[in-house]
């Protein structure tokens, strides 16, 4: 009953007076036109700041080349591998790289505030049960990304470099490293790792869409686990297939985690029973109205005389 009275008190209160004022499209669209200029404003002020820090960006981007990150201890710790020189290979390279940082860095930062214009903009037009949903789903999504960010950069990079280095070493090869391929494999890595930690929550929208439900999932199984390696296969910078074991399994661990949620979360579907009571239930209603009308015009077609009076 508590309950209840608190979620009609939010729609009364919160809700209802967001609902669409009924602007004219121009103004709508001078609107969207000024929030896009806000979010660009931000996103030009942080990009000035990330490259005023790149070679610092840079740096901590180096870090889990030869270092391992100890989660007891919160700290990291230096690995076996040898002081790995970076070089460059054209003039522009490593100024092009500081550019490409500083900008995705600055993407990253103000995502958010780009997604809260956004949901300013699009919330007068959404009805209560809809900002109910689609609020906390964006805000959730965006921790899920920026926690595989996180699980790529501590977890995942450390041991994935260090065993393509020492295999290469290994081998007898003296490593010398681009700083362009180093950026770009390590910031394809991270992207990468944000997106498989939204599989989970783009199953959850599916399901709660009724598009597909938890038995369907289960019933999918063993070609999401194929699927997991044939996109890991693609998407990996380099053909071995270490890579693209540590990159499918927990795309496919995260498939898992989506029919739990999806069962939780998903379109509730009627039961048998209650489907099969109503259609036995329509025909059994429109039966006396279909006889009632019969027996009407069955009346309109016989001729009711006036009863003769006896003979006396």
């Amino acid at each position: 009953m508590a309950q209840t009275r608190w979620a009609a008190w939010l729609d009364e209160k919160i809700f209802k007076p967001l609902e669409d004022k009924k602007m004219p499209v121009m103004e709508h669209l001078y609107e969207l036109q000024w929030r896009l200029t806000r979010a660009v404003v931000v996103m030009a002020c942080a990009f000035i700041g990330t490259f005023f820090y790149a070679d610092t960006l840079v740096y901590w981007l180096k870090v889990p080349l030869q270092n391992y990150f100890i989660p007891e201890a919160l700290t990291w710790v230096p690995s076996d591998l040898p002081k790995i020189p970076f070089v460059f290979l054209s003039p522009a390279e490593a100024l092009w790289q500081n550019l490409k940082v500083a900008a995705l860095f600055a993407v990253v930062l103000t995502t958010p505030y780009a997604l809260w214009e956004a949901w300013q903009f699009v919330l007068p037009g959404l009805h209560a049960q809809e900002r109910r949903f689609v609020g906390p789903f964006t805000a959730v999504t965006m921790i899920a990304f920026y926690l595989g960010l996180i699980f790529c950069y501590f977890i995942v990079l450390p041991f994935a470099l260090h065993f393509l280095i020492s295999y290469g070493l290994n081998s007898g090869f003296i490593p010398q490293i681009s700083i362009a391929n180093y950026v770009g494999f390590a910031l394809w890595f991270m992207l990468i790792f944000g997106l498989i930690f939204e599989v989970p929550l783009a199953l959850t929208l599916m399901a709660k869409l009724g598009w597909v439900d938890a038995p369907l999932l289960k019933q999918y199984r063993k070609w999401a686990f194929l699927g997991a390696f044939l996109f890991a296969a693609i998407l990996t910078p380099t053909p071995d297939p270490f890579n693209q074991c540590i990159m499918a399994l927990p795309m496919y661990f995260f498939y898992e985690v989506g029919i739990i949620s999806a069962r939780i979360f998903g379109k509730r579907k009627e039961s048998a029973a209650e489907e099969d009571e109503r259609t036995t239930r329509a025909p059994a209603t429109m039966k006396p109205a279909t006889q009632t009308v019969g027996a009407v015009a069955g009346a309109d077609d016989e001729y009711v005389s006036v009863p003769e009076s006896p003979p006396r």
